[in-house]
């Protein structure tokens, strides 16, 4: 079956590389109008923006800061002008600072916190007054496995990314009376070009500990978020779909 997003309006928040745009080429392929955020990489935002319109889509490419609730306001508002509306709003902006807790400064604890968590109850915030009105919205939050099951020298960002999970499903409960169905994908071991830089000898260790045997793709997870904006995830809300070859079974 070809999921069609023909005349919805996505809002993807730091997509100018990895999953991030991953998920804004597969749902624009899906034939949704594209807004994505970055914060830095403006070339390869540009890039991406042209890469969307050459699948016949809508896309506009906004600067902002996700730690900033007034910029995530202003993003949204300039979608709101530029396309009418807002259907669907993935939050995939977030960082690491890994390190061991007692070597880990209050200041790393307070970004990864802020960049992963914050943000999106910045932009869910921005955007929930429009979707109640049209009475319909999709909120897809990107956490990880590292959320449900932890793992050492990650202590900010488990609480973050598990934090996002709780997020969820209380956003879920309050905003299901207007068909606004909130979700969220736990990615596992996913090629990236933050997992590139690793030793190959740890790449090798990480896949022998998954099932599957192997990392999963930007675009595998993609492919969850697309479902979940779907039609086909109509009765779906408070879930946390795990993309991750078994790993957190």
């Amino acid at each position: 079956m070809q999921v069609s997003l023909s005349g919805k309006t996505a809002l993807v928040t730091g997509a100018s590389r990895g999953i991030g745009r991953a998920i804004a080429k597969r749902l624009a392929d899906a034939g949704a109008n594209i807004a994505f955020t970055y914060k830095a990489s403006e070339e390869k935002a540009h890039a991406l923006q042209q890469e969307l319109t050459s699948l016949g889509v809508k896309a506009l490419a906004l600067k902002a800061d996700a730690v900033s609730f007034s910029e995530a306001q202003t993003v949204v508002d300039k979608t709101l002008s530029a396309f009418g509306s807002v259907h669907i709003l993935v939050n995939n902006a977030g960082i690491t600072r890994d390190t061991l807790l007692m070597r880990m400064s209050e200041a790393q604890w307070d970004e990864v916190i802020a960049n992963n968590l914050k943000s999106a109850f910045n932009y869910t915030k921005a955007v929930t007054r429009s979707m109640m009105q049209q009475r319909e919205g999709r909120i897809i939050n990107i956490t990880s496995i590292i959320g449900l099951v932890g793992n050492a020298g990650q202590a900010n960002y488990a609480a973050s990314k598990a934090g996002l999970i709780g997020f969820t499903k209380a956003i879920a409960k309050e905003l299901a009376s207007r068909n606004i169905l909130a979700n969220a994908v736990a990615p596992g071991w996913i090629d990236t070009e933050m997992t590139d830089a690793l030793a190959d000898e740890l790449k090798k260790q990480m896949e022998a500990s998954i099932p599957l045997k192997r990392s999963g793709t930007a675009e595998e997870v993609a492919n969850a978020v697309l479902f979940l904006a779907s039609p086909l995830a109509s009765y779906i809300t408070g879930e946390c779909l795990r993309v991750d070859g078994g790993m957190a079974m």
